[in-house]
């Protein structure tokens, strides 16, 4: 479970996104009205679904962080990529978003009257979101939060829409207005992927998926290490949230001790919790030699 820092830590980073975001707005908003930017317009546009995101993410997501209750005895690991997906799905609309009103500038043409507080207001956004961007992947580095993972993910997206919308400005500038949508499309489509990417992982979080054959081989090479362990089968791993869940029976010597076997059990279970992204492990023991394994071929 995650510590008071921690949860302290994700708070402020959720809360830099929403404040970053709603500044981000206010300017390119104000400077965008004032001079007709379409540029600058579709990015505070962009911003604003930025800044719903990020107050989930400071509401909702969260939660994943507390401690497991009377309503939810294994915690609350499936809010966290819960939020993140939701995060994914809005910048793909937005990616789509901006997609047609690129092609629709490129078919019907933009007006716009430069000003250098334009391209003032554009390298705001920029330094704006690359602050928080920063911020929120520094506290990341320990709490290794999809949901602050998205985020941060998004903030990228802002500075790459702004930098087309700087080719935009500048366009003008050179009395070359249809470089603004041309710009605009093409970061579009990274939008997309990039939202599509994030809305893909953080699926298999919340369908329970397995990973790798890695994982896996690492999983067995750790229980099959133990000297009293004599054969593993009936293994499971999967994803209960961003953690994964180990299910496994391990066969040991049927003559065995019983204060002995529970030894045996509970260093096992030990050795997996310490494995990196495993959350919780149940092994369960059997007298080697029956062959009770629902499937050879998973012996280990």
């Amino acid at each position: 479970m995650a510590t008071a820092d921690e949860r302290a830590g994700f708070t402020r980073a959720s809360a830099v996104n929403v404040v970053g975001n709603a500044a981000k707005i206010v300017v390119e908003g104000a400077v965008g009205l004032a001079f007709g930017s379409v540029a600058l317009l579709a990015d505070a546009a962009h911003s604003i679904a930025d800044l719903v995101a990020s107050v989930v993410v400071l509401v909702w997501g969260r939660s994943a962080l507390e401690e497991p209750d009377a309503t939810h005895p294994h915690g609350h690991d499936r809010i966290e990529p819960l939020t993140a997906l939701f995060v994914g799905a809005i910048i793909v609309l937005l990616g789509l978003n901006l997609l047609y009103e690129s092609v629709q500038g490129v078919r019907h043409g933009v007006e716009v009257t430069f000003s250098p507080l334009l391209l003032g207001a554009l390298a705001f956004a920029i330094v704006d979101m690359y602050l928080v961007y920063r911020y929120t992947e520094y506290v990341n580095e320990t709490l290794e939060s999809t949901a602050l993972e998205a985020l941060a993910t998004d903030c990228l997206n802002d500075i790459f829409t702004s930098l087309a919308a700087v080719v935009g400005v500048v366009g003008v500038l050179l009395g070359q207005s249809l470089l603004d949508p041309i710009a605009g499309g093409l970061v579009s489509i990274l939008v997309v992927y990039q939202g599509v990417e994030i809305a893909r992982e953080n699926v298999d979080y919340l369908v329970g998926a397995a990973p790798g054959t890695e994982k896996r081989e690492q999983i067995t090479d750790a229980l099959r290490s133990h000297p009293d362990v004599e054969g593993v089968h009936d293994l499971t791993v999967f994803y209960d949230g961003t953690v994964l869940e180990v299910e496994v029976h391990v066969e040991v010597d049927g003559d065995m001790p019983f204060r002995q076997a529970h030894d045996v059990e509970s260093d096992l279970v030990a050795s997996l919790r310490r494995i990196d992204d495993v959350g919780d492990a149940h092994v369960h023991l059997d007298p080697s030699g029956i062959g009770e394994w629902k499937d050879r071929d998973e012996t280990y």
